[in-house]
């Protein structure tokens, strides 16, 4: 069971493929989601009320009896033998966890949103926050008094319903780090990403392209690569930004874009399918994230279809690229160090050696992260 937040993003991407791969397994599923955006393509079997309402959310962030009552009425049909939980905290709430009763559960843990009220972990000066959620959350600017006020019973609430968990996975080594600091032991199963379909090539551009997919949002960091860009663009005549993606800050955005006088293609949202001519066309992935992210999907598929990627030094992004194999790294948010990644990427198309591609295709496949999931539900299994 899962939040599921409007326009499909990589949990819920992740959580259809879990779906996917335990049904061809031979297991019986069920898929429990949130009422809000498509609400599980059309595939959930349950849907539990959820909004993004802020009045309401105020309330049912910290109980949604809504959704309790759904996985209720999930357990008393279905009567699982175990429950696979992801997010929760932003629409199902921590009563739609309590509301399994005593079935075994395993939490999967994508975001940090469980031990960070800002979900980004994220301080007001940009910088990473190695502090645990509760008055450092104050005194640390990221939360209003009244916020914070609110806050104090939802996250006893989640911690509680983390701590009844049977088994927590983290989707990457960073995250399980992050957990560990707030008193929390998981294991690192690494989210998996679909292989490039069987007709993929790559055909980088005769001009140099690089390609950004993902939200238009200040943690982003997109400002920081166009400034970048702008640094070294008139280098290379022709050389052009490929931004796949929507979100808040895309008028901000390119209006900065028009300012620095760069070749920027705004290109909104894209479904998965419509990103691979992107990935055959681009000389290198740019992944400028001001935050720590939790793992990166984005860069997995780029390095599996060939593309080297460019991404912060920290996070689970670090963890996917390796320095002058599959890509570069460079410190969050400085942009004369993003601004040499971009240099050498777009000196020519670096090619990624096929044993480098292999590699992360294996340790990021969707056989091995369902043969491992499956061994972790089955050892909490109940066999009643």
């Amino acid at each position: 069971m899962l939040d599921w937040n409007r326009g499909r993003g990589g949990a819920e991407s992740y959580a259809l493929r879990v779906r996917e791969g335990l049904l061809a397994a031979g297991d019986e599923v069920r898929l429990l989601v949130s009422s809000v955006g498509s609400a599980g393509d059309g595939l959930a079997d349950y849907v539990a009320y959820g909004t993004e309402q802020r009045a309401a959310q105020t309330f049912l962030q910290i109980a949604n009896p809504l959704a309790a009552a759904t996985v209720r009425r999930a357990v008393r049909e279905f009567r699982p033998d175990v429950a696979w939980v992801n997010m929760f905290a932003l629409q199902l709430s921590p009563a739609a966890v309590f509301a399994l009763g005593d079935v075994p559960r395993v939490l999967m843990v994508s975001d940090y949103k469980v031990i960070c009220p800002q979900s980004t972990k994220l301080l007001p000066d940009n910088t990473h926050c190695d502090l645990r959620a509760g008055l450092n959350c104050l005194r640390s600017g990221c939360l209003s008094v009244p916020r914070w006020l609110r806050d104090q019973p939802r996250y006893a609430l989640i911690r509680r319903a983390v701590r009844g968990c049977d088994h927590v996975l983290a989707c990457s080594d960073w995250v399980r780090e992050e957990l560990a600091k707030d008193g929390i032991v998981s294991t690192a199963l690494p989210v998996p990403v679909a292989p490039p379909p069987a007709d993929f090539v790559r055909r980088p551009d005769a001009t140099p392209t690089i390609l950004y997919c993902g939200r238009l949002d200040h943690e982003k960091g997109i400002d920081v690569l166009l400034r970048a860009f702008a640094a070294v663009a008139p280098d290379f005549p022709g050389a052009r930004l490929r931004l796949a993606g929507q979100g808040p800050l895309r008028g901000e955005l390119e209006s900065l874009a028009e300012s620095l006088g760069i070749a920027a293609d705004f290109l909104g949202f894209r479904d998965p399918v419509d990103l691979e001519p992107e990935y055959a066309r681009a000389w290198a992935l740019a992944v400028p994230s001001r935050w720590a992210e939790p793992l990166g999907l984005v860069a997995i598929e780029a390095v599996t279809r060939g593309l080297p990627a460019i991404v912060p030094s920290t996070g689970g992004l670090a963890e996917i690229v390796t320095p002058g194999t599959t890509g570069w790294h460079f410190t969050s948010g400085d942009e004369a160090q993003l601004a040499n990644c971009l240099r050498e990427a777009l000196t020519h198309p670096h090619p990624i050696p096929d044993s480098a591609v292999e590699d992360v295709g294996s340790r990021y496949g969707l056989m091995a992260h369902r043969a491992a999931l499956r061994r972790v539900l089955k050892s909490i299994c109940r066999s009643d």
